[in-house]
């Protein structure tokens, strides 16, 4: 399923983001990366896609996917080049990177692809499920931060890129010291959430009592 904004038509689309992740909550550092993603790489439409059952994280308690896309569709509202796609948490199949992204290249039969991860992410990479396949229908955008060691970074992106040459690009972010973790730990503890996701989402969050155990 995908929930569709008044965006770009798909006859018109020629440069797609895939932004991934637990979202749980989704917060105001990954509305950055997709804002930096597009303006940086000229994206038409960004897919934000809550993970479904995930490899990593199927042993972790995490909150229900009607909520986690629930916020999703709230904070990517006022955007219409941002759009929640459900593919992964309506499917019973573990959410491995390669198939969903070998699913949204047969959607998307035409149109350049680019997935987005973290820095992190980046140094794991060859460790995930067919990370050629996923190169053979896809970018890459590294997303990194000044402060970080931008030397090993690059030298990375410059390792895989002789591997797979001319597939990895890095995505300039600013600095947001915010994480999903974080935000579910202050909201246990009582504390604000206020400029670290958006007001929507805060609210979302106080009325459905979550992360509260």
């Amino acid at each position: 399923m995908e929930t569709k904004h008044n965006g770009d038509s798909d006859s018109t689309l020629r440069r797609i983001g895939i932004l991934g992740g637990a979202f749980n909550p989704i917060h105001n550092g990954h509305l950055m990366i997709a804002k930096s993603a597009r303006e940086q790489f000229a994206l038409d439409r960004i897919l934000f896609i809550p993970t479904g059952h995930s490899p990593r994280k199927h042993k972790q308690k995490i909150t229900d996917s009607v909520h986690r896309c629930a916020m999703i569709a709230m904070a990517i509202s006022d955007n219409d080049c941002f759009v929640l796609d459900e593919i992964e948490v309506h499917s019973p199949e573990i959410s491995y990177t390669y198939r969903t992204i070998e699913k949204l290249k047969e959607k998307y039969i035409s149109i350049e692809l680019f997935f987005i991860l973290g820095a992190d992410s980046l140094f794991d990479f060859e460790s995930w499920r067919n990370p050629e396949l996923i190169l053979k229908n896809c970018n890459i955008l590294a997303a990194y931060r000044k402060h970080q060691l931008q030397e090993k970074f690059f030298h990375q992106i410059s390792y895989l890129n002789k591997k797979y040459p001319d597939k990895i690009f890095p995505l300039d972010t600013p600095v947001l010291e915010i994480s999903s973790q974080e935000i579910r730990q202050r909201v246990k503890e009582g504390r604000t959430i206020e400029h670290l996701v958006p007001e929507s989402v805060a609210a979302y969050i106080e009325q459905n009592k979550l992360y509260l155990d």
